[in-house]
């Protein structure tokens, strides 16, 4: 089948100006003789619009050109079609692409993009917000608005905003329910991961998948400052085992389980991000598995 490739770029996503990667995009597709098409993303992108111009032009392939925010605005909008996604990773974090395989580097992106491998990937809902790689509530929540709402891009600027926010944090209430268990938990932070990783190979939930139908989820619970980076620390590399139902929640510094659906009661309020990007935070999020989602080329 002739490929036809509509490029969806975001002008300003991570730190590095997309002239050079639009002018690479041309020149590899012009070399080798693939239809392709280079669009920008703008700030109220209309997905009716867009879907019915995909349509029409008979696209096989649409590739994002950008960071997390923008991957999960693009499949958001159109995984209806059944079209392939691509993703050339530009972004701050890129944490999708990087639990995906998917290289960093532009040309050997494209190159994954060439053989066609195509992966039915989940995704999930919070509410009525579709994720495709992690959300969470609390801590990294803050973190991601703090980010979100800065000037500056990029991975030093992120590790900033956590420094100021681990100091600011303090744990919030919330009631878990699950599998028709229930238990409260003061905590710094939860989340809810259907990729492995925050983004630049900072890996939270190393036993994720993007294909087992399952949600991982992990609850940094309240403990002295002084030791939640060790406990972090051991949940990253993978010391953590899986939380059997059974046992004393309060015995716990990290919970780490794994399930296609919960319910969180946010009591305070704690701030919420989707795929990194800050929203207006709910106090109840019924979070719910969304096996098969959409069709991502990969490794």
């Amino acid at each position: 089948m002739n490929r036809n490739f509509l490029f969806i770029v975001n002008p300003i996503s991570g730190t590095r100006t997309k002239g050079g990667l639009e002018s690479f995009i041309k020149t590899v597709c012009e070399e080798k003789k693939y239809v392709h098409t280079i669009i920008h993303t703008e700030p109220q992108m209309d997905m009716d619009s867009l879907s019915d111009y995909i349509l029409k032009s008979k696209f096989t392939d649409v590739i994002i050109c950008g960071g997390d925010g923008t991957v999960n605005m693009v499949i958001n909008g159109l995984r209806h079609l059944g079209i392939n996604f691509g993703i050339i990773p530009v972004g701050s974090g890129n944490g999708l692409s990087r639990g995906a395989g998917i290289p960093m580097k532009p040309r050997e992106a494209f190159q994954i993009i060439e053989k066609g491998n195509v992966q039915l990937t989940d995704a999930f809902f919070v509410n009525n917000h579709f994720s495709c790689m992690l959300s969470g509530i609390g801590l990294d929540a803050a973190v991601a608005q703090r980010f979100a709402n800065g000037t500056k891009r990029g991975l030093y600027n992120y590790t900033k905003q956590t420094l100021i926010q681990f100091f600011k944090a303090h744990p919030y209430q919330f009631e878990i329910e699950l599998e028709g268990f229930r238990f409260f938990s003061d905590a710094f932070f939860i989340s809810v991961a259907n990729s492995n990783q925050f983004g630049n190979n900072m890996t939270i939930a190393p036993l994720a998948s993007l294909t087992d139908g399952l949600l991982d989820i992990v609850i940094v619970q309240k403990m002295p400052k002084a030791g939640m980076p060790l406990a972090i620390l051991k949940q990253v590399r993978g010391n953590n085992k899986l939380f059997n139902l059974a046992e004393d929640v309060g015995k716990k510094n990290i919970i780490y389980l794994q399930t296609a659906s919960l319910k969180i009661i946010n009591h305070q309020l704690a701030p919420f991000h989707i795929d990194g990007d800050p929203v207006e935070t709910e106090s109840e999020l019924n979070i719910k598995i969304l096996p098969k989602a959409f069709k991502m080329l990969v490794p």
